[in-house]
């Protein structure tokens, strides 16, 4: 395992510069020294068999590891069953898509806390998720990961610890971190490195550390409201947070392998690549401490 960067769907210069398809991203991604993509089902899962192999060929012959993010209807804080059903389906329909890209990760986000208490939508949500992976492993889909993600909204459920306990409950879930998210719920909290060390704390605490070190994270500033997430900005918007620089010497420190997914608005391979000098940057300061200490030691 490698630590891999990547945008979530395509930058607006991916047309400026001619390309088209999706088929061509890996060109593009290669490029700007990337190694992932995310490609969002967000609104439905609608791609042809065809075009999915034709992805997942151009994908596999550039080395491009590839996500996929459920659609956003998904809500496991039910407890009708014409809801539940629809939930199946829209796994099992992201599961299928997954497997004909290639891809070996789905994101999703867990559902919405409305006329509930949050121990009551976590209560209905963890054994509905349960039950669907069950299925999934019988439908032979067990290639995929499915990755509840942090959420924005106060009225979301997604806070660190409720993600957390969801996986907890099931190895084959790998959380995926939202630090804008986690940003714009705590009302702008994650400020400095420490704020960033306390997730990725918890996360081990929670999960273990080789589960936290292969996490997949969501990365980009965010505008939010006293409600939470507002819209995702881009690294050259000045005045929002959070900031990578924060989180990158930590991964760098620790050893992590996630894969990271940009989601800035319009610039997510721009600074998606920008993450990746970034890390490469840590990684060489840290690599010549280390030489440093041991030549002081050896004196």
């Amino acid at each position: 395992m490698r630590i891999r960067f990547g945008p979530s769907g395509n930058s607006e210069s991916f047309y400026e510069k001619g390309y088209k398809r999706t088929s061509q991203e890996p060109e593009y991604l290669c490029s700007m020294g990337l190694d992932a993509f995310e490609y969002s089902f967000g609104k439905g899962v609608r791609m042809s068999e065809g075009t999915a192999t034709e992805i997942r060929l151009a994908m596999k012959e550039r080395d491009i590891a590839l996500s996929v993010h459920a659609p956003y209807y998904i809500n496991l804080c039910v407890d009708d069953p014409e809801r539940i059903e629809k939930n199946r389906r829209y796994f099992t329909e992201t599961a299928k898509a997954a497997v004909l890209l290639g891809a070996d990760r789905a994101v999703f986000h867990p559902g919405a806390v409305t006329d509930m208490s949050r121990e009551r939508a976590m209560a209905l949500a963890r054994p509905l998720l349960s039950d669907i992976l069950n299925e999934l492993s019988d439908l032979g889909y067990d290639s995929v990961s499915f990755c509840p993600e942090t959420m924005g909204k106060l009225n979301q459920l997604g806070t660190l610890d409720e993600i957390i306990t969801l996986c907890a409950g099931d190895d084959r879930l790998i959380p995926a971190v939202d630090f804008a998210h986690l940003h714009a719920r705590s009302g702008g909290g994650l400020v400095e490195s420490a704020d960033f060390a306390r997730i990725l704390n918890a996360l081990e605490d929670g999960l273990g550390l080789e589960r936290t070190k292969n996490l997949h994270i969501h990365f980009s500033t965010v505008e939010f409201t006293k409600m939470g997430e507002k819209r995702h900005m881009t690294f050259s918007d000045e005045g929002y947070g959070p900031r990578f620089e924060y989180l990158v010497p930590l991964l760098a420190e620790r050893g992590y392998t996630p894969r990271v997914i940009c989601e800035s608005a319009g610039t997510m391979a721009e600074d998606a690549a920008a993450m990746r000098a970034a890390f490469e940057m840590a990684e060489k300061t840290l690599k010549n401490l280390n030489n440093s200490a041991v030549a002081r030691h050896v004196k």
